[in-house]
């Protein structure tokens, strides 16, 4: 079985406390769960996509959200736990929630042809849940590591689970 791991926004302006966007001592937590993942991925010579938040200084986002993982800065790099293990990794520079939104993630997938494709990383009911929609829309097979995602927001990353599976079709582990 061919598979795609996407390591969604595990980045230093999520993962670490004084980022304003930090995403809590959840997101610490799963740090080591998606390092195996990634370690599991390298052993076996499987890609690894990075998806990572990478903003303009002047993006309409932080309307919304304070100014964050400004391209370019410390805090729009993967986190040092998790670099240079992959050995067949990408990068892919996101502005949106959805890591296909103005990306080239769909031709990679294209190129790849996974029969599932696993995804980790923060934040459980934003970037990821947006992700796994994509995937779903693309009648892709996915499967959403439970130990390997989190969010600020338990009850919103408690309801995001129940929507990946019930309404996308996620299976979640």
């Amino acid at each position: 079985m061919k598979r795609v791991l996407l390591v969604v926004d595990m980045l230093e302006g999520f993962l670490r406390r004084e980022y304003p966007l930090f995403c809590g001592p959840q997101s610490e937590a799963i740090i080591p769960f998606v390092k195996a993942k990634v370690e599991e991925y390298a052993r076996a010579g499987e890609p690894v996509v990075f998806i990572l938040d990478s903003h303009d200084p002047d993006d309409l986002e932080f309307k919304k959200f304070p100014p964050h993982c400004i391209k370019g800065t410390k805090e729009a790099e993967v986190i040092s736990e998790l670099r240079g293990i992959a050995k067949r990794e990408v990068y892919v520079r996101k502005k949106r929630y959805s890591g296909f939104f103005g990306t080239n993630l769909e031709e990679i997938l294209k190129k790849e042809k996974p029969d599932v494709v696993e995804v980790v990383g923060v934040c459980t009911n934003i970037c990821v849940l947006y992700t796994v929609e994509e995937l779903a829309n693309r009648d892709y097979q996915v499967m959403v590591h439970r130990d390997c995602v989190a969010s600020f927001d338990q009850d919103a990353h408690e309801w995001a689970f129940k929507q990946m599976a019930k309404v996308l079709g996620a299976k979640i582990v």
